[in-house]
């Protein structure tokens, strides 16, 4: 299927959109002021050793100290050897990080408190959470992903023919690098010589990123990855890729340079944009960007999905909504299911959920169609850049999932926490508040009735309003076992359910 790049800059804010066939299939947001660290290498020092977590925090010059699990070390120049890219190159890796610690020795036996060591940048800060850091380096070009600290030879597990991967495998042998390197999907079909310049400049980079570390004394950046906009060119840029859209004219002629210099024969896909109408328009994405933000997403059917975003996981309910269907109540289900699966692996996608995902689907009695709905989400989530894991559907029509996170989501990236209730998603009634008013008044009916003085409740207008409304009766009695007047004073900049009681 044709695809398109755009690529639009802003003052504040860096977007490259990839679409398929005119349809918005990933997207990629950097703002200026908070950068994505994926990648970036740095010098740290080891603040603090857990070892009752197998952790480490560790000051890489941030305001957060960083993350770093045991099995991200590196000890004794390769004992412990887990090769995994970090960023987008990670998904294309044949080895994934275990969460089996056991196997791994005591991570006081490896590091110490006060010791410099060289990390990247594996997963951004994310809410309360420092960055998760690995000291196994690695650093991804066109072809490859080079591990100058390991020696070994993989294949991207999406290059699913046994030749082809074998092939690769003869010809990173024959190249002989002196560190490890794992061929990426995009190497699928490329020539001795295409590896041999990737493994070649990825090396020399290794060797000055490792000089400049030498250099460095104290806790800091050594190597920042590249911009946005170069690294999806970098993962995105294929034979599929008609155009590549650039709306800005110093950014074209670095992407020009760019791919001129690692992909020359797309060189004339890039186009400089200069239509008055803005680049995003011509797609409606600005559109799909305000709608993958709302938490209701409408199906063509008149069925919907809808969307939470927690701390600890990402929940997708499906509902049949307006669609009534033509045949059964069965049927019904398996098209809004059906359906809904192309929805949410799409939205997966464009909002960068990622971590533990739970999808409750609509009940289906009968084990074909549970069985046709897993094999579509399948299928759906083949097209995902970040690597995915489904589990099989529970009898209660929930399926577990993981997918990779690296970056901050969508919502995470252009919204706040709701600043009135806090990021709960929801305030007291009104009612509420009156009650709890209430209550206290008469939990301290004894201490009101022997002061001296009214009193008076400070309060939002809403609950006043309430209280005078509906709860006059009950605030008559409690103002007769106080045997005093309760007057309340309006109080224009309180939140709905703050409130102070004071004896004047």
């Amino acid at each position: 299927m044709p695809a398109e790049i755009l690529i639009n800059i802003k003052a504040q804010e860096t977007r490259v959109a990839y679409l398929e066939g005119g349809v918005l299939a990933d997207l990629k947001i950097e703002r200026k002021t908070s950068p994505t660290l994926v990648g970036s290498i740095y010098k740290g020092k080891v603040s603090r050793v857990l070892p009752g977590m197998q952790a480490a925090f560790v000051d890489i010059g941030l305001e957060k100290a960083a993350f770093l699990y045991v099995g991200d070390i590196l000890a004794d120049g390769g004992n412990l050897e887990e090769e995994r890219p970090v960023g987008d190159a990670e998904n294309d890796s044949e080895e994934q990080t275990s969460s089996d610690s056991s196997k791994y020795p005591p991570i006081q036996e490896l590091i110490r408190e006060g010791q410099l060591i060289l990390v990247q940048v594996a997963k951004d800060p994310i809410g309360t959470k420092g960055a998760r850091i690995t000291m196994q380096i690695s650093l991804a070009g066109r072809f490859v992903v080079y591990l100058p600290e390991v020696k070994h030879i993989g294949v991207s597990r999406r290059i699913e023919a046994e030749a082809e991967r074998e092939r690769l495998r003869e010809l990173v042998a024959k190249i002989n690098p002196s560190g490890g390197v794992i061929v990426r999907t995009a190497g699928e079909s490329a020539t001795e010589e295409s590896l041999k310049n990737d493994i070649e400049y990825l090396d020399r980079l290794s060797k000055d990123i490792l000089k400049a570390a030498e250099k460095k004394k104290n806790p800091g950046l050594v190597h920042s990855e590249m911009d946005v906009e170069l690294q999806a060119l970098r993962d995105m840029l294929n034979e599929d890729v008609v155009s590549v859209y650039v709306d800005n004219e110093d950014v074209y002629r670095k992407v020009t340079k760019f791919v001129g210099q690692l992909m020359p024969k797309y060189k004339q896909n890039v186009v400089l944009y200069q239509d008055q109408r803005p680049l995003f328009d011509l797609y409606d994405i600005d559109l799909e960007i305000s709608r993958s933000l709302d938490r209701k997403i409408w199906l063509k059917s008149g069925g919907y999905i809808v969307i939470d975003e927690a701390e600890a996981l990402v929940v997708v309910d499906v509902n049949t909504g307006r669609y009534v269907g033509k045949k059964d109540l069965e049927d019904t289900i398996l098209k809004t299911n059906m359906e809904a699966v192309k929805e949410i692996a799409h939205q997966l996608r464009i909002r960068n959920c990622g971590g533990i995902i739970i999808i409750d689907f609509i009940d289906m009695e009968k084990q074909s169609h549970r069985d046709k709905v897993m094999a579509h989400l399948n299928e759906e989530l083949q097209k995902d850049r970040a690597r995915t894991h489904v589990v099989s559907m529970s009898s209660l029509g929930l399926v577990e999932m993981t997918r990779k996170r690296t970056r901050p989501s969508l919502i995470k990236t252009l919204c706040n926490p709701c600043s009135y209730c806090d990021g709960k998603g929801y305030v007291k009634k009104k009612s509420t508040v009156a009650h709890e008013i209430f209550l206290e008044l008469e939990r301290d009916l004894m201490t009101y009735r022997h002061q001296r003085g009214n009193i008076v409740v400070h309060c939002h207008r809403d609950v006043v309003d309430w209280i005078y409304e509906v709860e006059g009766a009950l605030l008559d009695s409690i103002e007769k076992k106080m045997s005093k007047s309760v007057a309340f004073k309006v109080e224009p900049a309180y939140h709905v359910e703050q409130y102070e009681i004071f004896t004047i």
